[in-house]
């Protein structure tokens, strides 16, 4: 089983900043893509940012520019910054992972429980 645990969430103003990790844990041999995904209340969740175990990022048009997702592959973290953020961006932030525990062994997609961001002055 493996373990994705957010924190870094918090009451922000508009236009200000902040950062989100995510670690995982448990029986992991390799993690694969890594994503941060949202959901507001009354929405759809919808991906915010994606990397691949090489580094390589995604993000959609919304927070592009804004947003920027990396990982620690040794310490089996990813993070998110969010800067320029707007009331639009209040959501429940989710880490997502695609974990591999051997070899062998087809990766798997884990979530975390989420952590609160909250844009408003």
């Amino acid at each position: 089983q493996v373990q994705l645990v957010e924190s870094g969430g918090g009451l922000v103003q508009p236009g200000g900043s902040l950062r989100l990790s995510c670690a995982a844990s448990g029986n992991i041999f390799t993690i694969y893509n890594m994503r941060w995904y949202r959901q507001a209340p009354g929405k759809q969740r919808e991906m915010v940012a994606d990397i691949s175990r090489f580094g390589a990022t995604n993000y959609p048009d919304s927070v592009k520019g804004r947003f920027t997702i990396s990982r620690d592959n040794a310490k089996k973290l990813v993070y998110l910054q969010m800067n320029s953020l707007k009331p639009e961006d209040t959501a429940v932030y989710y880490c997502n992972a695609d974990v591999s525990a051997g070899v062998l062994i087809s990766a798997q997609n884990y979530w975390g429980q989420g952590t609160q961001v909250t844009v408003s002055s």
